[in-house]
C-alpha cells in the first residue's frame, strides 16, 4: 500500500496490474483508491500517473464521501474493494475478467466474473447489472420459501410471489392475490423480509390494518414488532420511502 499526499491529507493507494488494460487509469471510491496499470508497464509509471492526478483523486473521493457513499447499500463504485449491503451485512465486491465464468457468485463476498465480450471500461457497468439480476433471484427464493412456509399455518396461499422495483411500497397484496415486494428488501437483514413476507400474507385474509389484522399476524410472528422497526427505522439504508 502505498500513500498519495494531497495538502495534509494522506490517501492510500495501491497499484496492480491488469493483463487486458492497454491503458493507465484511477479507480475511486470512498474506501479504495486504486491505480491499474498494462502488465507490462513500469511500475514507477503508475506512481507518477497518481501524482499527476493528484487533486483529481482528492476531489473525487471527497465528493464521493460527500454523497454518503458509506451509508447507502450500494457502493459509489462497482470495483474490487467495494461493499455491498446483504441481509443485513456488507460484503465485499470483487470484480475481475473471466475467460470461463460470467456472472455472480458468492463466497464470504460477491464475485462478479467479467465475461471477454464485455468492453474495456464496461466492467462496472456489467457488475451493477449482474449483480442486481443476483440478488433478485435470491430475495425471490426466499420469499417464495417464506410464503410456502407460513402458508401452509395458515392455510393462506398467495397465487405468485413478484419481486418489483418500488419506489414507495415494501410490499403489497392485490385482490388478484398477487402478492408483490420490492427486490431492495434483499439489503435487509433475512428475518425482516420474513416479517414482511408474513405481513402481505396477512392481508390475504384481512385486507386492513385492523387488529383482527395484527392479531393474526402476531400468531404467526409473534416478534414482528422489532423486525418491523428495524424497517422503519433503516428506510434510508435499504433504498425504499415507506
Amino acid at each position: 500500500m502505498f500513500e498519495l499526499i494531497v495538502g495534509s491529507t494522506a490517501i492510500p493507494y495501491s497499484v496492480s496490474r491488469s493483463a487486458v488494460s492497454s491503458k493507465r487509469r484511477i479507480i475511486v471510491t470512498p474506501e479504495t483508491v486504486e491505480v491499474i496499470i498494462p502488465g507490462n508497464a513500469d511500475e514507477t509509471s503508475a506512481h507518477a500517473f497518481i501524482l499527476a492526478r493528484r487533486r483529481w483523486v482528492y476531489e473525487k473521493r471527497e465528493e464521493l464521501l460527500r454523497l454518503g457513499g458509506l451509508d447507502g447499500p450500494w457502493p459509489a463504485r462497482f470495483v474490487s474493494g467495494a461493499k455491498v449491503m446483504f441481509r443485513g451485512r456488507r460484503m465485499k465486491l470483487y470484480v475481475a475478467r473471466s475467460g470461463s465464468k460470467r456472472g455472480v457468485s458468492f463466497r464470504n463476498g460477491f464475485y462478479v466474473h467479467v465475461p471477454p465480450y464485455v468492453l474495456e471500461g464496461a466492467e462496472e457497468s456489467y457488475a451493477k447489472k449482474a449483480l442486481t439480476a443476483w440478488l433478485k433471484a435470491r430475495v425471490q427464493d426466499d420469499a417464495c420459501e417464506f410464503a410456502a412456509r407460513y402458508g401452509k399455518k395458515a392455510e393462506l396461499f398467495a397465487k405468485a410471489i413478484r419481486i418489483k422495483d418500488q419506489k414507495h411500497l415494501w410490499g403489497s397484496c392485490g385482490k388478484d392475490r398477487i402478492i408483490n415486494l420490492n427486490w431492495r428488501l434483499v439489503f435487509a437483514p433475512k428475518p425482516v423480509l420474513e416479517y414482511a413476507v408474513v405481513h402481505e400474507l396477512c392481508h390475504l385474509q384481512h385486507r386492513n390494518h385492523d387488529a383482527p389484522f395484527w392479531s393474526l399476524l402476531r400468531t404467526l410472528l409473534p416478534d414482528y414488532t422489532g423486525r418491523k422497526a428495524w424497517l422503519e427505522n433503516n428506510e434510508k439504508h435499504v433504498g425504499a420511502d415507506g
